[in-house]
């Protein structure tokens, strides 16, 4: 990301979201009813003994073997770190391998290649381990100052920390933006991971991707990125006390079928005047669904980020969402809130095709 920028003066304009083409495999929309979420997850997103036949063929055939390998600090465990576990898998890896990661802090920069698919990280849910490192844009430019950078296929995360421990920016020097994730491979999906950082903490970059349960904290563009993304059930947590806050700046050029989406998640946080997203590119596509926003969000709710004429161009809707934050009456012309038929098709697994990869969180 660039140089912290201004906000906008709302202009008037009429917003058209483009809907996505639902798979006659993939499920209905997610129910409105918070209370439904569970036996609608577990009905659509069964496990990979159910699944057979209906999934990716690759898939189907790494997940028939799967193997673990332990990373444990007191050196119990095959690796001490995780950068020799993931050393350790092949290129062109065709298996399952799942990385049992011992509580902890692991203070190192991770970066996971295309070449490497199919690779879980897991932790205790009781005592999630820490994946932290303290990089900045001004020494690994923007994305990769990642701690986390993961570009192939078919990766899961589950109950794990993922930090960039580099201070807040002060907004008195260049590039300290400091990437905690960044997620440029196809079909990864998250569940219950928490996302730390200020500045650009998630970058979402590119491919097809699942997070649910998890926590994303930060203050400007802390969800940024081309990625095709559904957020399920996630915590958004503004700190917006200082500055400029944003909390997403969705990357979409022209008619790229990619976009954010997210479905019964909380915006919370500390101050006041954060945007939901701001026009970073020209086609930003967003959605927030059944979601509770509190007073963190400004009554203005989305930025054009100083250029007028994306106004006629953006996609930033808003659908039944509830709490202080989501009024619609101070709303700027060029958002939309939603009807059923619009929304619908950004709110269901097929957004992302999930019926042909997404598999419940490992055991």
């Amino acid at each position: 990301m660039g140089t912290i920028k201004a906000t906008c003066m709302a202009a008037a304009a009429i917003l058209l979201l483009v809907s996505a083409t639902a798979s006659s495999n993939d499920t209905g929309p997610i129910p409105g009813d918070p209370s439904s979420l569970k036996p609608w997850f577990r009905a659509n997103v069964k496990p990979y003994r159910h699944r057979k036949g209906t999934l990716d063929p690759a898939l189907e055939a790494a997940e028939a073997k799967p193997r673990t390998i332990k990373v444990r600090q007191d050196g119990s465990g095959d690796y001490r770190t995780l950068t020799g576990a993931v050393e350790s898998i092949p290129s062109g890896n065709t298996q399952r391998v799942i990385v049992d990661i011992g509580a902890g802090v692991y203070i190192e920069k991770i970066k996971i290649e295309k070449d490497k698919p199919f690779i879980t990280f897991r932790g205790s849910a009781s005592n999630m381990p820490t994946l932290t490192f303290a990089g900045t844009a001004r020494v690994y430019g923007t994305v990769y100052s990642a701690t986390l950078q993961v570009y192939s296929a078919y990766f899961v995360a589950s109950n794990i920390i993922i930090k960039n421990s580099a201070p807040r920016p002060s907004g008195r020097l260049k590039e300290e933006q400091a990437v905690a994730l960044r997620i440029g491979g196809d079909k990864a999906a998250f569940y219950n991971c928490r996302l730390i950082g200020f500045q650009d903490t998630l970058c979402d970059d590119m491919g097809r991707h699942f997070f649910k349960n998890c926590y994303i904290e930060g203050t400007v563009d802390f969800i940024f990125g081309s990625g095709k993304s559904l957020y399920l059930a996630t915590t958004i947590n503004v700190l917006a006390d200082q500055g400029l806050a944003v909390i997403t700046a969705q990357a979409r050029h022209k008619e790229d079928d990619t976009g954010f989406s997210f479905v019964h998640c909380k915006v919370n946080g500390i101050g006041k005047g954060a945007y939901l997203g701001r026009a970073w590119t020209e086609r930003p596509r967003v959605v927030f669904a059944y979601t509770e926003m509190s007073s963190v969000v400004d009554p203005a709710g989305w930025s054009d980020n100083l250029h007028p004429e994306r106004d006629r161009t953006v996609s930033f809707g808003e659908y039944k969402c509830k709490g202080p934050g989501s009024n619609p009456s101070g709303r700027v012309k060029f958002s939309k809130q939603l009807t059923p038929q619009q929304v619908k098709p950004l709110i269901s697994l097929a957004y992302i095709e999930g019926s042909k990869w997404l598999l419940p969180p490992p055991k």
